[in-house]
């Protein structure tokens, strides 16, 4: 399961956001609305995820 990798869009702007959740944002690559990227599916990913879970949209 950890060898996965999953793809992350960012769904929502991060006008309005915490500086924390965009300092997350940042930290697993998404600066703009819409950006996706693809991340191996561990822990420390799935944290950052469930951080800022109601900005992203997770596909696996």
């Amino acid at each position: 399961m950890a060898n996965k990798n999953i793809k992350i869009t960012l769904v929502k702007s991060l006008i309005g956001s915490t500086e924390k959740q965009r300092r997350v944002a940042k930290a697993l690559g998404l600066t703009k609305k819409d950006q996706t990227v693809e991340h191996k599916n561990t822990a420390v990913i799935k944290g950052m995820v469930n951080a800022i879970s109601h900005l992203l949209k997770v596909a696996e």
